[in-house]
């Protein structure tokens, strides 16, 4: 059996779970996530708390298993606290800044890029360069953040480029001087 999957998922006092079939939703203050889920792996809740279970045992569904738990135990901390990714801006020139739902980024081309937000992520940016991605959907910020990331990934040389604020940059050393 999964590790992981043999887990218990504390359900906070004011998230609902609906479990109908295949189909979870789970509603709480700061929203909803639906999910369908692979037909071996099953949920139960009691007193509190999710089981996942599989009804076979075998590699495959054991890695289910620690998926299903581990999607939704995001999917909870999603609707009870919520999800949020910081990335650095950084270079001479570069900056960001929101309005609304779209986000531009001075990123040394001879153009600002344009990013629009998709639905349920909401940004703000700090001292123009310190870019905040909140919302529910683990999984959708995550994704939203990478996609800012490769826009221009920083580089091993001066570390211009955006960044997540955890990553750490290994540099390399400059062109040295010859005679």
């Amino acid at each position: 059996m999964s590790r992981i999957g043999k887990k218990l998922i504390a359900v906070p006092g004011n998230v609902k779970i609906t479990n109908e079939g295949s189909k979870l939703t789970i509603k709480g203050e700061k929203g909803e996530l639906t999910r369908s889920l692979h037909p071996s792996v099953a949920l139960s809740v009691k007193d509190g708390f999710i089981h996942v279970t599989t009804s076979i045992n075998n590699k495959k569904t054991d890695a289910l298993q620690g998926l299903t738990r581990s999607l939704v135990a995001n999917m909870v901390t999603g609707v009870s606290a919520g999800f949020k990714k910081d990335l650095e801006v950084s270079g001479i020139g570069y900056r960001a800044s929101v309005s609304e739902n779209t986000l531009t980024l001075t990123l040394g081309y001879s153009h600002p890029i344009n990013y629009d937000l998709p639905v349920g992520v909401t940004a703000t940016v700090d001292k123009n360069n310190v870019i905040s991605l909140m919302g529910i959907d683990n999984e959708l910020i995550g994704q939203t953040a990478a996609k800012i990331r490769h826009l221009r990934p920083p580089e091993p040389y001066k570390a211009k480029g955006v960044k997540y604020a955890e990553e750490r940059i290994k540099r390399k050393a400059g062109k040295t001087g010859t005679k």
